[in-house]
């Protein structure tokens, strides 16, 4: 099968600062704004929504095919997804930009502060569909370019591929009828619960309402697990602990990989669920993106130990 995944490729530049943000923040003055945080360190990864979901995927035995662009400087990331068994002959090179780059802030209490510049992302990256069979295929629209994300979206309603929305940090760009339009044109919305109030607020409907407009939506809620909404209620699944957590960055793309390789496998919503908590579960111990690994034999062994099998 294959499985389209749309977002962006970036460079993560990663900050760890020793302090909470809340204490450097004063609530009486959000409108002037001017702080400075002293990061404990500064390490680089390769990123992106596309990128980092693709690696999940690899993990899990999968070869995604990836739907985005990347910059002048796609070299060391190209040597990597062919190091990991991703293919990269989907990805558009656009030789007059660098590649998009995110500088993520965490504090000690896993709140997250980021910059990011879009650089090849700007431009869309122009995949021909007329190279899959929509029978056989599924997509996920990650955050990435805008253009991209609607264009995708409708394309794969109107090829009938199952097709995953997730705007994530995109969100703040839609206008209301734009991002309703392109979760009704999905089978599946992904988002956490902040994301997901984002959602109810942009497109002034109840979560309910959303719910009525798409089969299926996941909210994620960190230490809390996740929850299903179908028109038959919601179930609650929950995570899989880590008391060795270190960073959240990047572990909501790892649990989109878990996620979809349980889809593909013909598995039910809640196993597929419980199999992105796993995923995310090895990605929040380790620094950075991607740089959490497991085999497939303890990937399982976790899975069954959890939540049996």
């Amino acid at each position: 099968m294959d499985i389209l995944v749309s977002g962006s490729m970036a460079y993560d530049r990663i900050m760890d600062f020793e302090g909470k943000f809340s204490d450097h923040i004063l609530p009486d003055q959000l409108d002037n704004i001017n702080v400075s945080f002293t990061v404990n360190s500064l390490t680089e990864n390769f990123g992106g929504t596309a990128g980092n979901i693709a690696y999940s995927l690899s993990l899990l035995g999968e070869k995604p095919r990836i739907l985005a662009t990347i910059g002048q400087d796609y070299h060391r990331y190209f040597e990597w997804l062919n190091q990991i068994g991703v293919p990269t002959g989907d990805i558009r090179v656009v030789e007059e930009e660098l590649t998009a780059g995110a500088y993520i802030t965490s504090d000690t209490q896993n709140n997250q502060i980021t910059g990011f510049n879009p650089g090849a992302m700007k431009q869309q990256s122009g995949f021909d569909f007329d190279s899959v069979d929509s029978k056989d295929c599924l997509a996920i629209v990650a955050p990435g370019n805008l253009g991209d994300m609607t264009d995708y979206t409708a394309e794969h309603e109107k090829r009938g591929i199952f097709s995953i929305f997730d705007p994530g940090q995109s969100l703040p760009a839609w206008e209301a009828s734009a991002l309703a339009k392109c979760i009704s044109q999905s089978k599946m919305l992904v988002c956490n619960d902040y994301e997901m109030e984002m959602i109810c607020n942009t497109t002034s409907m109840s979560r309910e309402q959303v719910a009525g407009t798409v089969e299926t939506i996941i909210v994620t809620k960190g230490g809390e697990g996740c929850g299903i909404l179908t028109a038959s209620g919601t179930v609650e699944i929950p995570v899989v602990p880590a008391d060795d957590a270190v960073d959240p960055t990047g572990a909501g793309d790892a649990f989109r990989g878990g996620l979809i390789k349980g889809i593909v496998e013909g598995k039910s919503m809640e196993r597929a669920v419980q199999m992105g908590n796993v995923a995310g579960h090895y990605a929040v111990r380790k620094w950075g993106t991607q740089q959490y690994s497991f085999t497939m034999d303890e990937f399982n062994g976790l899975l069954e130990k959890h939540f049996g099998q």
